[in-house]
């Protein structure tokens, strides 16, 4: 049976058996939360609502639905879920032609990505499909469903933010950058293209963390996008990072387990990429470098980590690198070096 507005569908069962009821993109349809509402009141059913859309998870929701709701949020492949699409599994100890697998398709996974329908693709295929899947999110999930008078201006903001990937940026240079182009979007607009666009999940911006809220929102956020391939084939290619997408990937493993991530700046100014704080309240810090073999390099990311271990009373850290794995002890505490492709299946 099809439901009224479109968009979803009942699948009638026999008399005294539950129905199921499948909802797509109902976040389009206003007030209904109240019409699911009634549904769950009113009806046997059992109701499941997918979106692309953070409010699919905010508050209101779960009081409308009474607390008779479970939410999750779904993204794309994680490296454990990209493993069991190439038919490989993770199991430890890891022997040496073992290690050489994982090794390989964290390579494979680093070039294709995450998203489960370019996996495999040919690369000219997955960039093409890459760059629909970008456009579809800017101007379905944005212009489409705000009205926004200016999608020139979206799409080259999203353009920038691409290209920046794990920098620092803030309303008002995001707004002169547009104003550089012709775009006369004041700036409130471009805080509400922001909001929307993580609320899309195309990106994420990461706070400064700090006990008050009033200086982290101050403070310039650092933006990370959905999948790390995908920042590679619709940017421009100018400003490309690995050492940023490394830290790009590191934080989507990162994010499908907490929303609570921040970055971290020490009493001397020095960075920390992320701030995890757990479920159980529990913090982790996080830094990502692409190698620690360059001595200046071993000593700076060091010296930040274990700054922000004593001030954070930590007795342990992290560093994420491409290939190398260590542990190393230290005043502040054990610091763990580990090559990417371990962190993601032990983080995921």
């Amino acid at each position: 049976m099809q439901a009224p507005f479109g968009g979803g569908f009942l699948i009638p069962r026999p008399l005294g058996e539950v129905d199921y009821c499948f909802f797509d993109e109902i976040q389009e349809v206003p007030g209904w939360e109240v019409f699911i509402a009634r549904l769950l009141r009113t009806e046997r059913c059992e109701v499941s609502l997918a979106g692309s859309s953070a409010h699919m998870l905010s508050t209101e929701t779960a009081t409308q639905m009474r607390g008779r709701s479970l939410s999750w949020e779904l993204f794309p492949f994680s490296f454990t879920e990209f493993l069991t699409a190439k038919g490989l599994a993770y199991e430890e100890p890891v022997s040496s032609r073992k290690r050489h697998q994982l090794t390989k398709a964290f390579e494979a996974y680093w070039e294709e990505g995450a998203f489960p329908e370019v996996v495999g693709l040919d690369p000219r295929l997955r960039l093409k499909i890459h760059q629909e899947y970008f456009n579809a999110m800017l101007f379905r999930d944005l212009v489409e469903r705000h009205d926004i008078s200016h999608p020139r201006a979206v799409k080259d903001l999203a353009g920038r933010l691409v290209d920046n990937l794990a920098s620092m940026h803030s309303v008002n240079k995001l707004q002169g950058y547009l104003k550089s182009l012709g775009h006369k979007v004041p700036k409130a607009s471009v805080a509400d293209y922001l909001a929307w666009l993580e609320d899309a999940y195309v990106f994420f911006a990461v706070r400064i963390f700090d006990p008050s809220l009033a200086r982290a929102n101050t403070n310039p956020k650092k933006i990370y996008c959905i999948d790390h391939a995908l920042a590679t084939s619709v940017g421009s290619g100018i400003l490309v990072n690995s050492g940023h997408l490394l830290e790009n990937l590191v934080f989507t493993a990162l994010r499908r387990s907490t929303p609570e991530i921040f970055y971290y700046r020490s009493r001397s100014g020095r960075e920390v990429d992320f701030v995890v704080q757990l479920a159980d309240r529990s913090r982790r810090l996080v830094q990502v470098c692409e190698s620690l073999v360059e001595p200046r390099t071993r000593a700076r990311e060091m010296q930040s980590l274990e700054e922000a271990m004593q001030e954070l009373d930590l007795e342990a850290g992290l560093v994420v690198t491409r290939h190398e794995e260590e542990t190393l002890d230290t005043e502040a505490g054990a610091i763990r070096v580990l090559p990417a492709w371990r962190f993601l299946l032990e983080s995921c």
